[in-house]
Parts: structure tokens; C-alpha cells; sequence
């Protein structure tokens, strides 16, 4: 007698059930084929790879593949998403990438990158638009829209520079020159410095004198800066412009910009009276606050202060490069006062030769300091557009139409 097993089937057959007559379709499972000597599970999709089949069901014909649904495709037949395609590297049917690339739902800006495009970019964004620095070009694409708004405007914008930032710039140096105090303290019969009569008197003339010009030409240096802005911002939008134009523009939002000006000057004036850095702290905090004025219209010295802050780094960078060409200009001038100082005494206008000289350095130190002032407003407009790429889509069209 054999010790091995019969041939057959070697799982038993359970009987019918009393009642229930067999079923003749039913048939014996066939063994199952042995595994790989490898242990890795056989591959449905290579070739001579037998088709995975649902059984039969009672009541469901041979080969389907289940219930279908309304609008499903019939059992049994092709399954847009089918495991078992024989090109794995094709996908499945009716797969494609998400059309356009805004965010997800819940996702924040500037949404996800998709094929082709850089991280972060959103396809609101031009990264080609002449004013707006799209949030991945870096500094390098700020200088570029700096570049590109001086090219396309300073035949526009050096005429306005000169008539309201030059011209009072000259006036308050020639007004310096008449009121700055030529006495200098001494040293008295015991040793002790003595200050000479009318010294303090001198003093306050010479600061109320330059206080006052200040105030008096706020306007019209006020006007300069948003009638620059008007034309950095259209040029930039491909809209014509012209001088009287933008001083017309200028002079509509001049008195609002000056109120604001002298806010954020009463506050960097505070920051500086208990040390210097808390001033220069607050100038480049509150640096953005013309552009989000005229842009904006509400709320210009919060906003400056939040803009600065959440983005810290970036925003500081950019106003830290604009001070450079301002601290340049100041020590240009400075050279300048040395040098006048030098050539026609401390008290210059007390002969006509001498005044006249001055005046025409002091007048020379004014011109020479108009690219600053170029340099400062392509800038800072330029940083602004930036920051709003960053909160989200913008472009120049719609910052030249948010002037009004």
C-alpha cells in the first residue's frame, strides 16, 4: 500500500446540502502554482502571465465582474482604471495633469509648482512684467525693474526730480548758508570754553529757518513723489504719459502725502531721540508708506509696519540698498560744505564775491544729488510691487488703475 496521497483535488468537497441539489457547473479549483524560488511575488503584467478572473457569481453571467452601476461601464468590460494594463508606464485612461495651476483648496499662496514652472510661482504672475518682481527672481529681478522704469521714464522724471526736490533743496543749502551761526565758542580769561553773545539766538533762527522751508516746500516735494509715481506705474502698464499730466496727478494727492509724511517724520523723529538705531529702525520700517498712500489710499503707516516685518529680510534688503544712494548723496554734499567752507570762509555771505561762490556750490550740491533722489523712488515703488507679488497675482496694469 502507498504511503502517497491520490491524485486529485486535495482540498475536500463538502456535501450538499440535505435539499439543495449540487451544482453541476461547479468544478475543482486546480492547484495552486508554486512560487518563485526568489520569494518576490509573480508579476500580473509579464508576458505569458496569467489574467486575474473574478469568479462567477450566482445570478451574475460567467465573467462579469460584478453589479453595474448607472453610468458605469458593463461588467466584464474594459475599467478606465485597469491594474492590469500591459503598458505600465502609460496612464491610466481619462488621467491628466490638473488644468491651470492655481493653489489646491486650503493650499497657500503661492500654490504648488507644477511641471515647467519654478518653485512657488504662481500663474497669475508675469515673470516678465516690467514693474512687478515675481517672488522667485531675488534681488537681481528688483534691480532689473529699477533699471527698466529709469530707462523707460527719465525724460519724464528727471524734469520733476529738478523742479520739486532740486529747486527746494537748493533753496533750504542757500538759506543754510544766511542763517547758520558763525560764531564759535571760545576759550575764556580762565581757561573754561565761553560762548560767544547771541550764540543760542543764532541757533534757533538757523534751525526754525530750515524747519519752516521744510514745511512750506512738503507740498510740492510731496507732489514730485506721487507725480513719479503716476509715471512709473503707467509706463510700466504700456500707458502714455506726459509732465503736466503727472504733476496734475501730483497735485491731487500732494496734501494727503504730506499729512502722512509728517507723521512717519514726527515718529523717526522720536526713534532717533533715544538713539540712532531705534531711528533708522522706524525710517525702514515706515520706508513703504508713500507707495501703499497712493496705491492703497488707507492705513499707510500700519501697513508700512506689517509689510516691513513679514517679510523682514527681503523688505530690508531692498530700502537698505535705497539709504546707500541717499547716504552717498549726503556725503557728496558734505564734501561739498568742506569744500566751500574751505574756498570762501565760515561766513561766506558777508562779501558778494564769496556769497556768490557759495551759493553756486551749494546750487551745484543740490543738482548733483537729483539721482538720489531718482534712485529713491524707482526704488522704493519697485519694492512695493514686490511685496504685493508676494501677498498675491498682481501686475502693472492693475497697480497703474489702483492710482486712479
Amino acid at each position: 500500500m502507498s504511503d502517497l496521497p491520490p491524485s486529485g483535488a486535495t482540498e475536500p468537497v463538502p456535501p450538499a446540502s440535505p435539499g439543495v441539489p449540487a451544482d453541476p457547473t461547479r468544478s475543482t479549483p486546480p492547484a495552486a502554482a508554486p512560487a518563485p524560488a526568489s520569494g518576490h511575488a509573480a508579476d500580473p503584467t509579464a508576458p505569458g502571465s496569467p489574467t486575474p478572473t473574478v469568479p462567477a457569481q450566482q445570478g451574475w453571467p460567467a465573467g462579469s465582474g460584478g453589479f453595474a452601476a448607472p453610468g458605469q461601464p458593463a461588467p466584464g468590460g474594459p475599467q478606465p482604471w485597469d491594474p492590469y494594463r500591459t503598458d505600465p508606464a502609460a496612464p491610466p485612461q481619462g488621467w491628466t495633469w490638473p488644468a491651470g495651476g492655481a493653489p489646491l483648496p486650503g493650499a497657500a499662496y503661492p500654490g504648488y509648482a507644477l511641471p515647467g514652472q519654478p518653485y512657488g510661482w504662481h500663474p497669475g504672475l508675469d515673470p516678465h512684467d516690467p514693474l512687478v518682481t515675481p517672488p522667485h527672481a531675488g534681488v537681481g529681478g528688483w534691480f532689473s525693474r529699477c533699471g527698466g522704469a529709469l530707462r523707460r521714464g527719465w525724460r519724464q522724471l528727471l524734469p520733476i526730480m529738478l523742479l520739486t526736490q532740486t529747486v527746494p533743496a537748493a533753496v533750504i543749502a542757500v538759506l543754510s548758508l544766511a542763517f547758520a551761526p558763525t560764531g564759535q565758542p571760545v576759550t575764556g580769561p580762565d581757561g573754561a570754553p565761553a560762548l560767544p553773545d547771541g550764540y543760542f539766538e543764532n541757533i534757533f533762527a538757523f534751525y526754525g529757518v530750515v524747519l519752516l522751508a521744510a514745511l512750506i516746500f512738503g507740498p510740492l516735494q510731496s507732489t514730485g513723489w506721487a507725480a513719479g509715481t503716476w509715471v512709473v506705474a503707467r509706463q510700466a502698464a504700456g500707458e502714455p504719459v506726459g509732465v503736466g499730466a503727472a504733476l496734475r496727478y501730483g497735485l491731487r494727492r500732494a496734501l494727503g502725502l504730506w499729512g502722512w509724511t509728517l507723521v512717519v517724520s514726527l515718529l523717526i523723529t522720536v526713534g532717533a531721540c533715544f538713539c540712532l538705531l531705534p531711528g533708522l529702525y522706524a525710517a525702514c520700517a515706515f520706508a513703504l508708506f508713500g507707495p501703499i498712500y497712493l496705491f492703497e489710499r488707507q492705513e499707510p503707516v500700519g501697513r508700512a509696519w506689517r509689510m516691513f516685518h513679514n517679510r523682514f529680510g527681503m523688505v530690508l534688503g531692498r530700502v537698505a540698498l535705497v539709504m546707500c544712494a541717499l547716504i552717498a548723496a549726503a556725503v557728496l554734499d558734505g564734501v561739498l560744505g568742506a569744500v566751500n567752507q574751505l574756498a570762501f570762509g565760515v561766513d561766506p555771505m558777508a562779501a558778494p564775491g564769496t556769497a556768490a561762490g557759495a551759493v553756486a556750490v551749494a546750487v551745484v550740491g543740490a543738482v548733483l544729488a537729483t539721482p538720489a533722489y531718482l534712485a529713491q523712488l524707482v526704488g522704493l515703488v519697485a519694492a512695493y510691487a514686490e511685496q504685493r507679488a508676494q501677498e498675491g497675482p498682481v501686475n502693472a496694469a492693475r497697480l497703474a488703475a489702483e492710482l486712479g
